[in-house]
């Protein structure tokens, strides 16, 4: 699928949305033992879900929020990586799709 620029805008504010949710959720995760370092937890949603990473942001405590999905599976995962190196996932699903909608007008109650 064709990735505009608008869906960056689009997976940005995606990816703004779960700031909380995910930086709540990296407590969680560590207790869980759903982290480890990054490079192994990419590996593995790679070789295991085809995976690849589609955006990203810095959300809080300068934590790294990145979304990764396959467009072949639809699967998709949400890790937060926190400045120490540990890589945490915090959801996963399926049914990913990729958007490319035009943004509200200014003003507009959208």
């Amino acid at each position: 699928m064709t990735q505009t620029p608008t869906f960056l805008n689009k997976a940005a504010l995606a990816t703004a949305a779960v700031v909380t949710l995910a930086t709540a959720q990296t407590a969680l995760a560590q207790q869980t033992r759903n982290c480890g370092p990054r490079e192994l937890v990419v590996t593995r949603l790679a070789e295991g879900y085809g995976e690849t990473r589609q955006s990203m942001g810095l959300g809080a405590n300068n934590a790294v929020i990145e979304v990764f999905a396959s467009d072949e599976s639809g699967t998709w995962t949400i890790l937060v990586t926190s400045p120490n190196g540990t890589t945490c996932l915090v959801a996963s699903g399926q049914a990913f799709e990729t958007l490319a909608e035009a943004l509200p007008a200014k003003g507009s109650d959208a």
